[in-house]
């Protein structure tokens, strides 16, 4: 441990009560932020490879009902889980009347137009594409808020220190360096602390939002993409 480290945590015990307090505020904010960081830059990074893993395989297979397969494998992509539902209410859409299992990967559009089916599933699309956008930015707004608000926090907590500081000059009578120097250094940790908080949260923060816009076009992409296909099969069938 360095004097430095000593210095610092000297002046944080012989702070004032309300800076002590802004202090704590900032540690609470702080080892939320990282936890976040930690848990969503584990989650995007997962998503967007496994998304281009899943991608890769959808484009290679000629089989829905194995892609559904694969899709099922990857857990923490947001691709799979919107192919997942189109799938599923592709299928229940083209099921048999008599209620049985389809027995072919490729469907057929029975008792419903072409136009009505692949209308109803890129309705599910929709929903499912909103359901991930707001799982992905779960917990990333608290990285803005913590970046908005600890500078200000930990200058309430300067300004304070730096009233009590000048307070305790007027009952003491002394305006020398000695005097003020203790009391304001211990106010301004209140300001760096406030900073050092905010700093990676906003980093993190436009970090996560870009990668977060990236898996949300490529949700977009796909979902236009398999109701194209969708058509293109449902026709081809209807034709043959």
């Amino acid at each position: 441990m360095t004097n430095a480290d000593i210095d610092i945590i000297q002046m944080i015990g012989s702070a004032g009560l309300m800076v002590q307090f802004v202090l704590f505020l900032l540690l609470f904010f702080s080892v939320a932020s990282w936890t976040i960081i930690f848990i969503k830059w584990r989650t995007l990074n997962r998503a967007l490879r496994e998304s281009t893993l899943f991608s890769d395989y959808f484009w290679k297979s000629r089989d829905l009902a194995s892609v559904y397969a694969k899709a099922k494998q990857l857990a923490g992509c947001p691709v799979a889980r919107i192919f997942r539902i189109g799938y599923v209410e592709l299928k229940k859409l083209n099921q048999p009347a008599g209620g049985g299992p389809m027995e072919t990967s490729r469907t057929k559009a029975t008792g419903r137009s072409v136009n009505a089916t692949a209308d109803s599933v890129e309705r599910s699309l929709r929903r499912a594409i909103s359901s991930e956008t707001i799982r992905m930015t779960h917990m990333v707004p608290f990285l803005a808020t913590t970046g908005n608000i600890t500078p200000f926090i930990g200058l309430f907590g300067t300004v304070w220190g730096i009233m009590n500081s000048f307070h305790m000059i007027g009952l003491r009578g002394s305006a020398s360096l000695a005097a003020v120097a203790p009391g304001i250094s211990e106010a301004l940790v209140a300001t760096a602390a406030g900073l050092a908080t905010a700093i990676p949260a906003v980093i993190a923060f436009n970090h996560f939002m870009n990668k977060i816009r990236i898996i949300e076009s490529e949700l977009v992409s796909f979902s236009s993409d398999f109701v194209g296909i969708i058509e293109r099969d449902l026709l081809t069938d209807g034709q043959s």
